[in-house]
């Protein structure tokens, strides 16, 4: 990925993200959102994984988001009022963000200039002996191909897969509470 390019996506999911809590609107900072979810999909593109950029866009951006704004629009949430500013706050932000900045320059100062290799056809061929000799993925990595989402899938379910199960029943009671808090109580 050229460094323009990483610059520009990385600019957009701070703009993004920064615009998340700076809006007051509840409809607006989801929108904001989904700028963060466009620059993250455009890193993972010039990262070569098209299927994690791709997959970004129509879950996150399109399906998630779209969620989201329907649940902000039937709650029928307002505009935040402003409260009176106290200095504890903006202390305590202020406190977090140096104590970022620390972490990140200690963290970046001892970090070795190492490029990722390259992914040429020997590259993958050796990375397929970490596979079975007939399976989908080393029999694509054999032929000099990046198989993303069998390797993602592999992934998930042989060091994720509890991880992964818990997700989806805490997705499942997220959306019963939904469902539970949008009914409107007979009077």
């Amino acid at each position: 990925m050229p460094s323009y390019l990483f610059w520009l996506f990385s600019t957009l999911m701070l703009i993004g993200g920064t615009t998340v809590i700076a809006f007051r609107n509840p409809v607006s900072s989801a929108l904001s959102v989904v700028t963060c979810f466009v620059g993250l999909a455009g890193l993972f593109i010039g990262l070569s994984a098209f299927f994690v950029g791709v997959i970004q866009i129509l879950v996150y951006t399109g399906a998630v988001m779209v969620l989201f704004l329907f649940i902000i629009m039937l709650l029928d949430l307002k505009d935040e009022e402003k409260r009176s500013k106290s200095l504890l706050p903006v202390a305590a932000g202020l406190g977090l963000f140096i104590a970022f900045v620390v972490q990140l320059f200690g963290i970046l100062s001892r970090s070795p200039d190492v490029k990722a290799p390259a992914l040429d056809a020997q590259t993958l061929a050796s990375a397929a002996t970490g596979f079975p000799a007939k399976s989908k993925i080393a029999i694509t990595l054999n032929e000099g191909k990046l198989p993303d989402v069998h390797l993602i899938g592999h992934t998930l379910f042989t060091q994720y897969n509890l991880p992964l199960q818990i997700l989806g029943v805490l997705l499942l009671v997220a959306t019963v509470g939904v469902v539970v808090l949008s009914k409107k109580q007979a009077d």
